[in-house]
C-alpha cells in the first residue's frame, strides 16, 4: 500500500513522496512495528510506504473524545474512473487471510486444476486447518492456517523436526484472524467483544467476492504502472525482504 500510495498516486497526483501524509488504518498494533522497519523499497526511493498508523479502537477513542460521530459518504479511490462502485472482498475465510486465493492459482498453474470449492478441514482446533489437493489419491498440494501463537508454535516445532507436511502456512498471530485483532474496539473490561466480532463477520461475509485478477483496474495497474505482473518492477514495489528478527532502531520513540 505504501508503494501504491507513495509511488504510483504520488505520479499521478504530480506530487513529490515527502508531500504526502500517508496515514493507515489497521486492527493491529504490529503494523506500527512494520512502519518502523527499515526495509524499505526500493520503488519508495528511501521514504517511508507509511507515515502514521492508527488502530481501529484508537480511531473509535479518538471519536468519542472529540464527539465526532459517522456519517454516511462515498468511497474514495485511488483510481478516478471507478465512481461509487461497492467494494469487493477476495475470497477467504475472514478478512485476513488470501489462502483460498493462493489455492486456487497454485492448483491452476501448477496442476492445471480448477478448484471451485475450497474446504477447510479443522486439525487441533479451529484456528488450525487444513486444505489439501487431491488426484487419483495422491496429495498434490498441502496448505495450511495457522492462527494464534499456540498454533504458530506448534508449526515451528514440526519445522524443527523435520516433520512438516505443508507447501503453504497462512500464519497470524491473533486467533480467530485480524477481525479480532488487539487493536480493534474492546468492550469496556478490555476483553474481546465476542457479539461485536460476530457482527463483524457478518459484515465482511456479506460483501462480493471477486478475485483480484478479475479486477480491470488491477490489470491497469499492473501495466501501466509496474510494466507486467512479473516485472522487476513489480517485484521491487509490492514484496517486501525482512532482514530477520529484531527491534526497529527507532522502536523506542513510538507513541503508542
Amino acid at each position: 500500500m505504501g508503494s501504491l500510495v507513495k509511488d504510483y498516486f504520488a505520479r499521478r497526483q504530480n506530487l513529490p513522496p515527502d508531500k504526502i501524509f500517508h496515514v493507515i488504518v489497521a486492527p493491529c498494533y504490529d503494523k506500527k512495528l512494520e512502519a518502523l522497519r527499515e526495509d524499505f523499497s526500493p520503488a519508495l526511493h528511501s521514504y517511508r510506504g507509511a507515515d502514521c498508523v492508527l488502530t481501529s479502537g484508537e480511531i473509535v477513542q479518538m471519536m468519542e473524545q472529540s464527539d465526532l460521530s459517522v456519517k454516511d459518504a462515498a468511497v474514495d479511490t485511488l483510481f478516478g474512473d471507478l465512481g461509487e462502485e461497492e467494494p469487493r472482498r477476495h475470497d477467504g475465510a475472514s478478512s485476513d487471510g488470501h489462502l483460498a486465493h493462493i489455492f486456487r492459482h497454485a492448483a491452476k498453474e501448477l496442476f492445471n486444476e480448477d478448484v471451485a470449492e475450497v474446504t477447510y478441514r479443522t486439525l487441533r482446533n479451529k484456528d488450525f486447518q487444513e486444505v489439501t489437493l487431491e488426484r487419483d489419491g495422491e496429495v498434490l498440494l498441502r496448505f495450511a492456517a495457522a492462527y494464534g501463537f499456540r498454533n504458530i508454535q506448534n508449526v515451528v516445532l514440526k519445522l524443527k523436526r523435520g516433520k512438516f507436511p505443508y507447501h503453504f502456512v497462512e500464519v497470524l498471530a491473533c486467533a480467530g484472524g485480524c477481525l479480532n485483532g488487539r487493536g480493534q474496539a474492546r468492550a469496556e473490561d478490555g476483553r474481546a467483544d465476542r457479539a461485536l466480532l460476530r457482527q463483524m463477520e457478518g459484515i465482511y461475509t456479506s460483501i462480493p467476492v471477486r478475485a483480484p485478477e478479475a479486477s480491470a483496474s488491477v490489470q491497469a495497474l499492473y501495466q501501466e504502472w509496474l510494466g507486467g505482473a512479473d516485472s522487476p518492477r513489480a517485484q521491487e514495489a509490492l514484496h517486501t525482504a525482512y532482514q530477520g528478527p529484531g527491534r526497529p532502531a527507532s522502536s523506542r520513540d513510538i507513541k503508542w
